[in-house]
């Protein structure tokens, strides 16, 4: 990651991202700012320990966004503030319209199948039979796992199941998306597959966060925050330059 100076609040990021992403305020479909949170410990030499300290970022509509840290740094506490899964301390997170989430360790019904799942999953979405019906195949499709609809969740393999995870947080159209991990377990051609699939999704004003240990393809990205102690620093662009 670059040395060069970094921003040292909200404004500064939003600042950066602007001459990066070439958007307007009007835009932004996610907004964090200042988040805090801090977790209680039995360590014998602190009772608290702070995972995120005025964490800030956002996401415009239609750019792919990186979130990237070591392990332990705090990457899937944000995610789970991000999509109201778990509550800051402090600090606010907006989003505009309706938000997909792709779990790291997927949160699937072990003895339903895959067609069951859609099912599930597009009902609790409020979608019609005909709408799920639609999805479930485009993504069936797209992610090459047809053959594998009546199998129960059980029976997949841990790339089947990534592809599953991921369907289901996009199967209802969300403006915003956000992915923890989301290809592991992916093969080549799945993994080539899922970035055609998100850059139709940003052609479509889709605003996309994917937290990742490790980015190695960062021309595929808009740009990419740093999670290091507790806060966020914008980086660099999707060309590999400076923010």
């Amino acid at each position: 990651m670059s040395s060069t100076p970094q921003p040292t609040d909200v404004d500064a990021t939003q600042e950066a991202q602007s001459r990066t992403a070439g958007r307007s305020d009007g835009d932004v479909v996610l907004r964090a700012d200042g988040v805090e949170k801090t977790y209680d410990t039995w360590h014998p030499f602190g009772r608290t320990v702070e995972v995120l300290d005025g964490a800030s970022m956002q996401i415009r509509a239609g750019e792919i966004v990186g979130i990237v840290g070591e392990n332990g740094s705090g990457k899937s506490t944000l995610m789970q503030i991000l999509v109201g899964a778990l509550e800051a301390d402090a600090g606010s997170v907006e989003t505009s319209g309706t938000v997909g989430w792709c779990p790291q360790e997927p949160r699937l019904y072990e003895r339903l199948t895959v067609e069951e799942t859609f099912h599930i999953f597009g009902e609790a979405y409020d979608m019609t039979h005909t709408e799920i019906r639609d999805a479930r195949d485009r993504f069936a499709e797209t992610l090459d796992f047809e053959r594998f609809l009546d199998y129960q969740v059980r029976h997949l393999s841990g790339g089947n199941r990534q592809k599953v995870n991921l369907s289901v947080a996009l199967m209802h159209d969300p403006e915003v998306l956000l992915l923890d991990e989301p290809y592991t377990g992916f093969d080549w051609d799945t993994y080539l597959a899922f970035w055609d699939l998100t850059e139709q999704l940003t052609e479509d004003g889709v605003g996309i966060g994917i937290i990742s240990h490790f980015i190695n393809e960062q021309e595929r990205f808009d740009g990419i925050y740093e999670l290091a102690d507790g806060t966020l620093t914008w980086e660099v662009s999707g060309d590999g330059s400076d923010a």
